[in-house]
């Protein structure tokens, strides 16, 4: 997985793996959340959003299972 730079206010970068749908969000907080099951189209709209903090907020969060990978230091 490579991970995607974004200009956001609540995320320092996002990251997809195709195989598994699962896209991994790095906010900035330093935490790192994997979110399951969610569809490439979805993750490219979450990329071209004005507003990535509101995307997530309308179309990821609490939609799809997630598990926090890393805690902030």
């Amino acid at each position: 997985m490579r991970w995607t730079p974004v200009e956001s206010s609540a995320f320092w970068a996002a990251g997809y793996v195709e195989d598994t749908s699962w896209l991994y969000l790095l906010f900035r907080s330093g935490e790192v959340y994997r979110y399951f099951d969610v569809p490439d189209w979805q993750y490219q709209q979450f990329l071209s959003a004005d507003s990535k903090g509101r995307y997530f907020g309308r179309h990821i969060r609490g939609r799809f299972r997630y598990e926090r990978v890393r805690r902030s230091r």
